[in-house]
């Protein structure tokens, strides 16, 4: 489908795509932060709901680490992250996940000759993919995990272009420790792309590694017995071991250098002070894969509205928490 085709079909009430289909939205080359250019970039994307009358109820899904829009498809639904029969959501792909432009499947950039991608050059993507679809404005954008860190930067890029935000476990900046958590992880990344023999191997203490961090060692204790401990990391070894190590590598890069300060010399004031959107902070006190600790405090510098998640599921504590999660990210998309 032309991108004028698409334009057109979304104005006339986006009855165009059929819920959960898979699209793409090329938009060509993209300039990057470092300033090389990812070429015939192209951004996958799904819909899900209606936009109404007033085009005032679109909200835009970025994808986690090592996510895609298929796997978030099930979480649009009453109860759920949000509420597609009230809400048009747009899921996107971020780049590296292997679905939009990324080092598996980028024809003029393959494997080691992909650019460096930025979290932030992840939201420039996904502004030109809206504004290719006729989209110039959201009720909010919304994330998990690196989703969450695309919505830190979505406000403080282009802060006119949303209501609201949601940043779900999501960091504007890494701590000490995650800065160690993401390194580690693309050191072994690095090494299984320079070491075909090893790589399985690398790839699987990789896997061992960041699922331990995913939870807490007391939820583990509770619901791991001794005797099943070693097995249990297999089927997430598995999962790893089908990803392709330069997009995933690629991945854990943006990861670690994820910056909304950046942008502002480095200044949270100057940062802070262009943010029009309202902001609903959703953190895991336990999570040992994203300290919350920088959100809780850009969150206390905004005024923004906070949910601090207290369980022992860690990073998995929105999905663990969604009784608790969905209904008061509801409660705020629906006040004026």
């Amino acid at each position: 489908m032309k991108p004028i085709v698409i334009i057109a079909a979304l104005v006339a009430g986006c009855t165009a795509y059929a819920d959960g289909e898979q699209k793409f939205a090329p938009i060509g080359d993209l300039k990057l932060q470092s300033g090389a250019i990812l070429k015939d970039c192209r951004v996958g994307f799904r819909t899900f709901g209606k936009m109404n009358a007033k085009h005032s109820n679109a909200v835009l899904v970025p994808t986690w680490f090592l996510g895609t829009t298929a796997d978030l498809a099930n979480n649009f639904k009453p109860g759920g992250l949000v509420n597609s029969s009230k809400y048009y959501v747009i899921a996107v792909d971020a780049l590296t996940n292997g679905v939009s432009t990324s080092p598996s499947n980028s024809e003029n950039q393959p494997n080691g000759e992909f650019p460096v991608i930025t979290i932030r050059d992840m939201v420039e993507s996904q502004h030109q993919m809206l504004l290719h679809l006729g989209i110039k404005h959201l009720k909010a954008v919304m994330g998990i995990s690196m989703g969450g860190m695309q919505a830190f930067q979505w406000i403080t890029a282009y802060p006119g272009f949303m209501d609201k935000a949601i940043p779900i476990v999501g960091s504007p900046q890494p701590t000490s420790y995650d800065l160690m958590f993401y390194g580690g992880g693309l050191k072994a990344v690095k090494a299984a792309i320079s070491n075909k023999a090893a790589s399985d191997d690398l790839i699987r203490a990789y896997a061992d590694f960041f699922w331990l961090a995913l939870n807490t060692p007391s939820y583990y204790v509770e619901h791991t017995k001794r005797t099943e401990a070693v097995a249990s990391l297999a089927g997430f070894e598995g999962a790893l071991l089908k990803w392709n190590l330069f997009d995933m590598a690629s991945g854990l890069s943006a990861l670690s250098t994820q910056d909304i300060y950046k942008s502002f010399g480095g200044s949270e004031s100057r940062a802070a002070a262009v943010i029009r959107a309202r902001v609903f902070v959703i953190v895991s006190a336990q999570d040992h894969c994203v300290n919350p600790a920088p959100a809780l405090h850009f969150a206390n510098v905004l005024g923004a509205k906070k949910l601090i998640l207290t369980g022992n599921q860690g990073h998995s504590a929105p999905g663990a928490e969604m009784k608790k999660v969905g209904p008061a990210i509801e409660r705020f998309l629906s006040k004026d």
